[in-house]
This record gives C-alpha cells, structure tokens and sequence, in this order.
C-alpha cells in the first residue's frame, strides 16, 4: 500500500473548530513554585502557551500527510491543580478540512514545555521523573459548518 495526501481540492473551505485538552502531573511543590513565578527558567505558563500556538501554526510540519491550514484563531487555557496542570486549546480556521490535529499538537507542545520547564524540579535522586506523567491528551469537540453555529 502507498502512501499519500488526502485529496480535499474539491471541498469547499468551511468553519472548523477543534478543542483538546490533556494534563501533567506533577509534584505539588513543583506546582507551587509555578504558582509563585519562581521556576528559574521563567513563567511556565506563558512559555507553554507561547509553544502551543506555534505547534498549532506548525502542525503540518510535524506530521507527515497533515495539511498545511490557514489557522484564523488559537486559545490556550491552564487549570492549575494540586498536582496537575490540564491544557486545553481551541483551534479555528476556516478551511477544508478539520484542525484537530493542529489543537491536538498545541496540548502536547504545551505540556512537553512544561515538562521541560520543570524537569529540576520533578527529578529523583537518582535523575528519574517516578511522579511525573503527561495523559489524557484527546480530542474534546469538533465542529464544521456555519460560524454563527459554532459552539465548541
């Protein structure tokens, strides 16, 4: 079987909206330390949110048969918890064919940065990460049609 680009040529550009969402656990010091703004490489939560949306803008050159699309808008949220941070991104563009795939990068790129952020901090000693985990990462709506419809 070969390999190859889906053919959307025909289709017409429409609305498309696309939110994921995922999480980090992490340590609850570590979570304090992003609370207070004192993770010596600087404010976590901006890096990150500065990483999703260029992983959004750059999603098709990071998955092979991705298409390149024309991203109108991207939203990137942070609830921060004891021991977790969830992401979600919201995508939308009007084109021919859907941006989950592009919110779907924006969560991972977002959470990566985190990770790589904090990872002084969530090592043991013995330079392993035992508490710390990146899940959940998953589509949690999608919409095409109308504008004025989109309620994702």
């Amino acid at each position: 079987m070969s390999v190859k680009m889906v053919d959307v040529g025909e289709k017409p550009p429409v609305l498309r909206v696309a939110v994921a969402g995922g999480s980090i656990r992490l340590k609850p010091k570590t979570i304090d330390l992003i609370k207070s703004n004192s993770i010596e490489k600087g404010d976590v939560l901006a890096v990150a949110r500065v990483a999703a949306i260029q992983a959004v803008k750059r999603t098709s050159e990071s998955i092979p048969l991705c298409h390149p699309i024309p991203v109108d808008h991207v939203s990137v949220d942070f609830t921060i918890g004891s021991d977790r941070i969830e992401c979600t991104v919201r995508v939308r563009a009007v084109a021919k064919t859907g941006v989950e795939m592009e919110a779907l990068c924006g969560v991972s790129a977002a959470l990566l940065t985190i990770w790589d952020m904090t990872k002084k901090y969530e090592k043991d000693e013995r330079g392993q990460y035992p508490e710390t985990f990146i899940s959940e990462i998953r589509v949690l709506s999608k919409y095409k049609g109308e504008q004025s419809d989109a309620h994702c």
